[in-house]
């Protein structure tokens, strides 16, 4: 056997979809730390703030949301962390 024959099979590759943002797509919605149930689905329940990544956000609107769930925390309509499980 040649050096060629021995290697290890590559894994598949996996393509993902492309995700579009929801706010570049609808100019309607809008990021603000008042509308708490926009921006509880971009919170874990943990209470931890979800990646890009996992969103489908585009870089302004992430920090855009970032900073509102962060003001929205401050002032007590966001929780900084989730339940507790004992």
């Amino acid at each position: 056997m040649s050096a060629f024959e021995k290697r290890r099979p590559r894994p598949k590759r996996r393509f993902f979809q492309p995700r579009n943002c929801r706010f570049c797509a609808d100019r309607k919605i809008v990021i603000n730390y008042k509308g708490v149930d926009v921006l509880r689905q971009f919170v874990h329940e943990d209470g931890k703030i979800r990646p890009r990544r996992q969103t489908g956000n585009c870089a302004k609107h992430q920090r855009a949301i970032t900073k509102a769930i962060k003001r929205a925390r401050h002032i007590a309509l966001l929780p900084f962390v989730g339940e507790v499980l004992r």
